[in-house]
């Protein structure tokens, strides 16, 4: 794994990224689910950004965690970083649910193509015999969706994943925050005079 960046710990260098790309992220999945044109103009952009999140979740926290065993901490300040690691131990979790929900909304809010569409029976081809008999054939041509058709939710799913994409995206961002807010107090608590 990952552990120095040009001899400086990479966890400190990698944070940043993933403090920028989860709320960016979050955000994106939630203009996403409640505004089509947001969804049009984001488009896979939303679930890459979450993707790539996801990704430097586990090397960062990977980072932590051996810049941690290579410190000789005790005490207070030890128990400190202790609550950092330990609430940065599940956040891959977070981001996953984070990745899903945006894949959800970014595949169900674009046009796919994966249903075929009912023909109306309107647009059955009759034909009739060329001898003037009474007998009708019937032949149904299947047509496979145009590029106009779109797989379309209920409007109870359609709901629904959109409230999973608030509410996913805040929890993902309220664990972030807690997670570097522990990290911040655990590494300057004490270190700055307030005076």
């Amino acid at each position: 794994m990952l552990h120095t960046i040009n001899g400086l710990p990479a966890h400190v260098l990698l944070i940043h990224l993933v403090v920028i790309l989860i709320p960016l992220g979050a955000f994106f999945t939630v203009l996403s689910a409640l505004w089509p044109a947001a969804h049009a103009r984001l488009g896979f952009i939303t679930p890459l950004t979450c993707l790539i999140a996801l990704v430097l979740v586990p090397i960062t926290t990977s980072a932590g965690e051996w810049l941690k065993s290579r410190q000789n901490f005790s005490g207070e300040l030890e128990q400190r970083i202790q609550h950092h690691a330990n609430l940065a131990a599940g956040f891959a979790w977070y981001a996953l649910g984070l990745f899903v929900v945006s894949a959800a909304v970014w595949w169900f809010g674009r046009g796919t193509g994966l249903r075929f569409r009912p023909v109306p029976a309107e647009s059955d081809d009759r034909t009739e015999p060329a001898d003037g008999g009474t007998a009708t054939t019937m032949t149904v041509q299947p047509r496979a969706a145009t590029a106009s058709s779109s797989l379309t939710l209920p409007q109870w799913a359609a709901v629904t994943l959109a409230a999973a994409a608030v509410v996913v995206s805040a929890l993902v961002t309220f664990q972030l925050y807690r997670i570097g807010d522990a990290g911040a107090h655990a590494v300057w608590q004490g270190s700055v005079s307030s005076g």
